[in-house]
């Protein structure tokens, strides 16, 4: 009986995908299935202004390779709130992802790679005093914290919000 109980699951979970997915073939990288509707291609901004008006939200459901799950949203905030709010507060945390060490560091972490002996470990990202000083750069803004010595990751609010930075920049 059991058996059957997971066949029917399973099935309704490939339905579900199916229909989110719809005949987009699945492959890594790829952009996030689009509505078909093209009156809904703006599903998320539709809602926004429904449910908010004049303002930003962010969200996000991450699956990261490690298993890790995140979802996560902020907002709404109103547009005034964000133009009159004082951006010099964004920098140092802007400032610590503005180096190729340090993005590469953080996606390493993401990925699964969070001790400090195996990050030293991988080619390009300097001596061991320059790791340890982008890992400082990092923690220091709230990108990482150390759960135990020598060991990173990405706090989990913090994990769409880096994404989201990363999304925007390279768009």
């Amino acid at each position: 009986m059991e058996e059957l109980e997971i066949a029917e699951r399973l099935a309704r979970i490939e339905a579900r995908l199916s229909a989110i997915e719809g005949d987009r073939p699945a492959s890594a990288g790829a952009p996030p299935a689009v509505p078909r509707d093209q009156d809904d291609r703006f599903f998320a901004l539709n809602g926004v202004k429904q449910s908010v008006g004049d303002g930003v939200v962010y969200a996000g459901h991450v699956e990261l390779p490690t298993g890790a799950v995140w979802d996560w949203q902020w907002g709404p905030v109103p547009t005034p709130a964000v133009l009159d709010a004082d951006w010099s507060a964004a920098v140092g945390a802007l400032s610590a992802l503005a180096h190729p060490v340090r993005l590469r560091l953080l996606r390493e972490v993401l990925l699964g790679t969070r001790g400090a002996t195996e990050l030293g470990a991988l080619d390009g990202l300097g001596t061991t005093g320059q790791l340890y000083h982008h890992l400082k750069q990092l923690a220091g803004a709230g990108w990482l914290r150390s759960p135990s010595r020598g060991v990173y990751e990405v706090p989990g609010d913090r994990v769409v919000p880096l994404l989201v930075i990363l999304t925007a920049a390279i768009r």
